[in-house]
């Protein structure tokens, strides 16, 4: 299991908060990063509503980053190729920089729970950091004003 995997009782707290204005959180799982996802669909499943009330919509495991890439992925990195990140920059980042840890590609999706945010109409407007928390500040004012649009 991923150090972010409670990220999705904080989702889901979104999910629920939000849905009524007609927002959606949809989970796509992936065995990318240190294969913290090993599991089977049904397991994963299982485990989420189980562990943390998962409700939203949870979809089949997907490869986020290299070359079998989902073409999802490819579209929603192609449309927001940069990361919102904490004001001065990602912790996580910064504790991979002062370990050597670099990313060839500055456009790839760097660890379990990125999360982008699309509006009712298709466009990526945000994309958020592992360790933004679905709860943080910025997060929800990214939320708020879409919804707001």
């Amino acid at each position: 299991k991923c150090g972010h995997t409670p990220q999705y009782e904080g989702l889901e707290k979104i999910y629920e908060q939000y849905k009524d204005r007609g927002f959606e959180v949809l989970g796509f799982p992936a065995n990318n990063f240190g294969e913290q996802e090993p599991g089977t669909e049904e397991e994963i499943k299982e485990f989420c509503s189980l562990t943390y009330g998962v409700k939203f919509p949870m979809f089949s495991k997907i490869s986020v980053t290299g070359d079998d890439r989902h073409p999802l992925y490819d579209a929603l990195v192609a449309a927001r190729p940069t990361h919102t990140e904490h004001e001065g920059g990602s912790p996580m980042m910064k504790r991979w920089a002062e370990r050597g840890r670099t990313f060839e590609d500055p456009t790839a999706v760097r660890w379990n729970f990125e999360k982008f945010l699309v509006d009712r109409e298709g466009n990526v407007i945000d994309r958020f950091i592992t360790d933004l928390t679905p709860e943080d500040p910025i997060v929800i004012n990214a939320i708020e004003d879409a919804l707001a649009k």
